[in-house]
C-alpha cells in the first residue's frame, strides 16, 4: 500500500511539472454514461461529439493505442485512446493515469470489432488524481466490518449491490412520507438538543453548552415535543429524524438511529394499528412491488390485517409462564429463574415481563416471524400509555413485529395530567432504586398536558429496522451508511 501510494504521488508531481492541474475546478459533461448506453444506436457515428466523466476502472495501454473503462454514478463504458487523435504529449500522459482517477473524455461513439460499445476519445483531461489504490472490483470487498467502517470502499468495490441497499432506504423514507402526507399528517421538526430527555426508556448522551453553561441531552425520542404540538392544536403530526441512545451495539441496535413518530388526535391504538399495517404494506408495494417480502429465509406477507396477539397470551403459550399467577416481582422472578430465564433483581415486575417478551422471540418460533402486533402491555413499563379500558394493570399499547424484529411502539396516549404525574413519579422511584433507564419527570410537559390534550394515538417506527426487512439485511449496521463501531485494535 505505501509503495503504491508513493508511486501515485510521484505521478502527481510529474503531472504538475508538465503544467497539468490534477484537480481542476470546472467540469464539462454533455451526457451521463447511462444516457449514452440507453441511446447508443441513435448516437453512434463519427459525426457525434459527447463529453463524459467518470472514474477509471480498467486501463490497458498497447503501444500507440489504449483502452480503458470509466464509470460514473449511472453506468460504465469503454473508451479508446489513439496517439494520432489525442496527440503524442497527451497520450504520454495516459501513462500517468491510475485506476481510480477521475477523467473527462470527449469524442464520438463506435462499436469495436468484438462488438463493444465504445467512445473514441479526441480530448481528455484528468479531474482528480487518486493517491490510494482501489479495492479489487471483481473480487469485491468481503470483510463485513471493513465494509461498514469504510463505506466508501464498499460502495466502490461492491457497486450496485451495496448502493441498492441505500437507494432502497431512501425510497422507503420517501414512501413513508407520501403515505403520511396523503393521510393529512404534517411533517415537523423538534429539538435534537433537549434540556430534559424523555419519551422512551433509555440512557441519554450528555452534551455541555458552553455559552449557557448547562448540560443538554441528545434526544432519545421525539414523543413529548410532538405531543406538545397536539396540545397546541395540530391534529396530525409526524417527524422522521435521528434519535440517540447511550446503549449497547448489536445486530438490531445502533446508538444513533432513525425513527418516524406520528401522533393523531381523536384516535386510539386500534386506529393506529390499522394505520401501521396499511402504511407498511403501502411502503412494501411502492418499494418492492409487492406486499410479500423474504427476510432471512422466511417469506412474509405484509398485507393487512395482521395478527393481534395479547402479550401475556404469547408469553404463556411460548414459555409456559402464566404471568397473572405471579402478582409480585419476586414471585415472577422466581418462576423465571426456575424455567431457565434470567431475572434482574433491580427490575420491576413489568420489566421482567418485557424480558420474557424478548425471550419468546429469541426462540425463532415460525408463527412469530410473520407480521403481527403484540398488544396490551404492563402499566409500569408504559408510563406514557393510557390504561386499558377493560383489563386492570395493563395499558393500550402495541408493538409491531415482522420477521421476529421489533419494529416500533405505539399507544393510546395518556392524556390525564394527574395520572401522568403519578406515572412519572413512579419512574423516578424506579430510578432511585437503580433503574437508570427509567424516565424522568418533565414538568414543562406536564404543564402542557394540564392545558388540555385531546384523546390521541401515537406510533414510533424504527426506520433502520424497516430497511433491514425490505433489503433482507441481518444487521442494522448494513443499512446505516456510517454506523457506530467499536475501536479497532490499532485505535485502542
Amino acid at each position: 500500500m505505501s509503495d503504491e501510494r508513493e508511486i501515485r504521488i510521484q505521478r502527481l508531481h510529474e503531472l504538475r511539472e508538465q503544467g497539468v492541474n490534477p484537480y481542476p475546478n470546472a467540469v464539462e459533461r454533455t451526457h451521463t454514461i447511462l444516457e449514452i448506453v440507453q441511446h447508443f444506436d441513435e448516437l453512434v457515428g463519427p459525426q457525434g461529439s459527447f463529453t463524459l466523466v467518470g472514474r477509471v476502472r480498467l486501463l490497458r495501454e498497447m503501444g500507440k493505442a489504449a483502452f480503458a473503462k470509466i464509470e460514473d454514478g449511472t453506468a460504465s463504458i469503454q473508451i479508446y485512446f489513439r496517439i494520432n487523435d489525442v496527440g503524442e504529449q497527451a497520450y504520454q500522459g495516459i501513462k500517468l493515469l491510475d485506476l481510480g482517477d477521475f477523467i473527462q473524455v470527449s469524442g464520438f461513439l463506435f462499436v469495436t470489432r468484438t462488438g463493444e460499445r465504445t467512445l473514441h476519445v479526441k480530448h481528455y483531461r484528468i479531474l482528480a488524481k487518486g493517491l490510494r489504490p482501489l479495492p479489487e472490483k471483481y473480487h469485491g470487498l468481503e470483510d463485513k466490518e471493513l465494509r461498514q467502517r469504510k463505506r466508501y470502499l464498499d460502495l466502490i468495490a461492491n457497486g450496485d449491490e451495496a448502493k441498492q441497499v441505500f437507494i432502497t432506504r431512501s425510497r422507503i423514507i420517501t414512501a413513508m412520507r407520501h403515505y403520511l402526507d396523503a393521510q393529512g399528517f404534517i411533517e415537523v421538526e423538534t429539538p435534537i438538543l433537549q434540556p430534559l430527555y424523555g419519551g422512551a426508556t433509555a440512557r441519554p448522551f450528555v452534551a455541555h453548552h458552553n455559552a449557557l453553561d448547562r448540560n443538554l441531552y441528545l434526544r432519545i425520542a421525539v414523543e413529548l415535543y410532538l405531543k406538545r404540538l397536539i396540545v397546541g392544536g395540530f391534529e396530525r403530526v409526524y417527524e422522521i429524524g435521528r434519535n440517540f441512545r447511550n446503549e449497547g451495539i448489536d445486530r438490531s441496535h445502533n446508538p444513533e438511529f432513525t425513527m418516524m413518530e406520528c401522533y393523531q388526535a381523536y384516535a386510539d391504538y386500534n386506529e393506529i394499528m390499522h394505520l401501521t399495517e396499511e402504511m407498511i404494506a403501502f411502503i412494501a408495494q411502492e418499494v418492492k412491488g409487492s406486499t410479500r417480502i423474504t427476510y432471512q429465509g422466511t417469506e412474509i406477507d405484509l398485507a393487512p390485517p395482521w395478527s393481534r396477539i395479547p402479550l401475556l397470551d404469547a408469553i404463556a403459550e411460548f414459555t409456559g409462564i402464566e404471568v397473572n399467577n405471579y402478582p409480585s416481582k419476586e414471585s415472577l422472578a422466581a418462576v423465571m429463574c426456575a424455567n431457565g430465564y434470567e431475572a434482574d433483581p433491580k427490575f420491576g415486575r413489568g420489566r421482567l415481563i418485557d424480558d420474557l417478551k424478548g425471550e419468546i422471540f429469541r426462540k425463532g418460533i415460525p408463527a412469530l416471524r410473520q407480521a403481527l402486533f403484540l398488544i396490551d402491555y404492563p402499566l409500569d413499563v408504559s408510563p406514557l400509555a393510557k390504561q386499558h379500558r377493560e383489563i386492570p394493570g395493563l395499558v393500550e399499547r402495541f408493538q409491531p413485529f415482522i420477521g421476529g424484529l421489533e419494529c416500533g411502539n405505539a399507544f393510546t396516549e395518556l392524556n390525564d395530567p394527574v395520572d401522568q404525574r403519578a406515572r412519572f413519579e413512579d419512574q423516578m422511584r424506579q430510578r432511585a432504586q437503580g433503574d437508570d433507564e427509567a424516565q424522568v419527570l418533565d414538568e414543562d410537559f406536564l404543564e402542557a398536558m394540564e392545558i388540555g390534550m385531546p384523546p390521541t394515538g401515537g406510533l414510533g417506527i424504527g426506520v433502520d429496522r424497516l430497511v433491514m426487512l425490505m433489503t433482507d439485511q441481518e444487521s442494522i449496521r448494513d443499512v446505516i451508511l456510517f454506523p457506530t463501531l467499536r475501536k479497532t485494535a490499532e485505535e485502542q
